[in-house]
């Protein structure tokens, strides 16, 4: 099964990005997942089931350690006929 992750992390910082959304972006690009999209509002990352969850537990743990005051996620299956 492959699922699709769009993620993000609070508070916005429009000057910069804070610690907190650095974190959760460095899991992603560390998880090796396929067609991740990492911008200044949201990101997004797809992968096998396993990799994405193990991704998911990470960026909560770190980016949450890293200031988060909110992680908003939506986790998704993809398929083949999927959009």
């Amino acid at each position: 099964m492959r699922l699709r992750v769009e993620f993000t992390t609070e508070p916005f910082d429009l000057e910069e990005a804070p610690a907190h959304a650095v974190a959760a972006r460095q899991v992603i690009q560390k998880a090796q997942l396929d067609a991740v999209d990492v911008g200044p509002f949201g990101n997004t990352a797809e992968g096998e089931a396993g990799q994405v969850l193990a991704a998911v537990g990470a960026l909560l743990r770190d980016s949450l350690g890293a200031g988060a005051t909110r992680v908003s996620l939506q986790v998704n299956v993809i398929g083949e006929d999927t959009p």
